[in-house]
């Protein structure tokens, strides 16, 4: 959606959002009730033609889209892909979407992609490394991207300042936005045995441009103390909405997404997720 006055992309509206699934096409354009904008996987919609795009293109005429990339490998040691990037541009090119955002993670390793988003060491060469990929991004795109703080099950040894610290800094030096993922928060220092508050208190709140919220599973490790699993196959906890207030009583108002990418429920369910978020969001001062 483009405003007629600039005919650039309008931002995203400070209500709640979901992750879009193929099944929910429908329902979406005929009763999207809580949902004001919607959100895709950059890497589901490179190709050149066929339905996917098509609903795309009708979805965006509708809703403000944010486009989530999970294959940048931004943190990773290895340059950028340029095929990928080209593919990502061309893309974020024709949809101009309200937002782009990637994850503080790095999935490539010489040749091979690892289908999984892995920590990193939070040291000065990670940070430069870090910092250098997102400005190339930037470039590229030609536009502000969003980064996302990672879920995490172990720390490194290595590690030289707190994740928040080194969000912050990499949002100064490059002029990125963050993507603060509140159930990745609590997954991460539940899994650390770090407080989930402290984290939410040192986070660069005025760099926030979208918040995530999704389900988790527990297990337990060998020691028998909980460990949780970033799953998005769940509905929200408790807990997690509980930080999502204390959040949003700190940072305002912010776009909300329910993310639901495994065992994708049915639209009823998802639907009143993103409902949940925006009655907390009517709580909060505009």
């Amino acid at each position: 959606m483009l405003d007629s006055r600039t005919n650039r992309p309008e931002p995203l509206p400070d209500g709640a959002g979901v992750g879009y699934k193929p099944q929910h096409f429908s329902n979406i354009l005929e009763a999207p009730a809580a949902v004001s904008w919607l959100e895709i996987h950059a890497e589901n919609y490179m190709g050149s033609g066929g339905r996917p795009l098509a609903q795309l293109r009708h979805l965006a005429e509708r809703f403000p889209i944010s486009v989530h990339g999970v294959g940048l490998s931004i943190g990773g040691e290895a340059p950028l892909d340029q095929d990928h990037l080209s593919r990502l541009k061309h893309l974020i090119g024709w949809l101009n979407p309200a937002s782009f955002s990637e994850h503080l993670a790095w999935s490539t390793h010489d040749s091979h992609f690892l289908n999984d988003l892995l920590p990193l060491p939070y040291t000065q060469a990670t940070l430069a490394r870090v910092c250098a990929h997102i400005d190339q991004v930037q470039q590229v795109l030609g536009r502000e991207m969003l980064l996302e703080n990672p879920s995490t099950y172990l720390a490194f040894a290595e590690t030289e300042m707190e994740e928040t610290e080194f969000l912050a800094e990499i949002a100064r030096r490059t002029g990125c936005g963050l993507l603060l993922d509140v159930n990745n928060v609590f997954v991460s220092t539940t899994n650390q045995q770090t407080d989930p508050h402290a984290y939410i208190a040192a986070f660069p709140m005025a760099r926030v441009g979208e918040i995530h919220l999704g389900g988790h599973d527990m297990q337990t490790d060998a020691h028998g103390a909980p460990l949780l699993i970033d799953s998005h196959g769940r509905e929200v906890v408790d807990p997690v909405w509980a930080l999502y207030a204390e959040t949003l009583a700190r940072a305002g108002r912010r776009p909300t997404l329910i993310e639901w990418d495994n065992d994708v429920p049915g639209w009823p369910v998802l639907e009143a997720e993103a409902a949940r978020a925006a009655a907390l969001l009517a709580e909060v001062p505009a």
